[in-house]
């Protein structure tokens, strides 16, 4: 398991399985000849995608997770087919080995709820979803959870009931910004889905570190206009970008295979990283 001290922080990369995904689908209108420099790509155009939740700990001893996993059991064969799934979840065995249960996690920050960050909060239970972290407060945007809820022609291949129902008794919504805990803030910015959020840390130090969720899934998509076929707003994924990108700033990752955390210099080149472990 991957960890990374930063101040008066320690997050832990929790095992959550692993996805693989086309490439040029992650690259959007990228030609392919220039995002393969950047991101390893396999002989089906697939690229490595993690799908490992970061758990936080330093603020007012709470266990903190940013997104679940993919669950394990949730997926049908011919979605673990389709998605280049070939690892499900195991968060409980990762959790077990920092002392903790999922009922230690008190808060849970969705940047947004598609699939692939939402199967690992419910988990089946005989022939009943029940909640996997049954003690915890789950954060997304307002508007993430009235579309998630209400899916159009589009996003309902991303938002499932069985993601949202099982939980929903334990979601705070938010329109623009909350702060669940000082030095924690969610803020509301749209682009990849229409209710994505990002998430910033401040260190006792004053400085802040940043997950941007699928807005920047890897450090390969840091140039503003290298943004995913994926995104609902695509224009907004640009522009959301250019604002939270910035120089001699530490960024964290959900999905990357390669780095856990990076920082760049004004020239956009990587001036410091925290690289992911071959194996978890």
């Amino acid at each position: 398991m991957d960890k990374w001290e930063i101040g008066n922080l320690k997050l832990s990369w929790l095992d959550g399985g692993v996805t693989h995904m086309d490439g040029g689908a992650m690259f959007g209108v990228v030609p392919k000849p220039l995002w393969e420099k950047k991101y390893p790509v396999n002989e089906r155009n697939q690229i490595e995608l993690r799908t490992e939740p970061i758990l936080i700990q330093g603020f007012d001893g709470k266990n903190i997770l940013i997104e679940s996993g993919i669950g394990s059991g949730k997926l049908t064969e011919k979605q673990k087919r389709n998605y280049g799934v070939t690892d499900e979840s195991q968060l409980v065995k990762s959790l077990e080995k920092e002392g903790l249960t999922t009922g230690d996690i008190d808060i849970v920050l969705m940047t947004h709820m598609h699939f692939d960050h939402a199967c690992g909060l419910s988990r089946w239970e005989g022939e009943k979803l029940v909640p996997v972290f049954e003690n915890a407060i789950i954060y997304t945007s307002e508007t993430e959870w009235n579309e998630l809820k209400n899916p159009n022609i589009r996003s309902q291949n991303t938002y499932w009931k069985e993601n949202w129902e099982p939980v929903e008794h334990q979601v705070k919504t938010f329109k623009e910004e909350i702060e669940p805990l000082k030095g924690i803030r969610m803020v509301h910015t749209g682009g990849h889905s229409d209710g994505h959020s990002i998430v910033e840390l401040t260190l006792e130090s004053g400085e802040q570190v940043y997950h941007l969720g699928d807005i920047m899934p890897t450090h390969a998509h840091h140039n503003p206009l290298w943004v995913l076929a994926y995104d609902d707003y695509p224009m907004t994924s640009i522009y959301e970008k250019q604002k939270w990108i910035k120089p001699d700033t530490w960024y964290f990752f959900y999905h990357d295979c390669i780095y856990r955390a990076v920082k760049w210099d004004s020239d956009g080149q990587l001036l410091e990283r925290v690289p992911r472990s071959p194996k978890m």
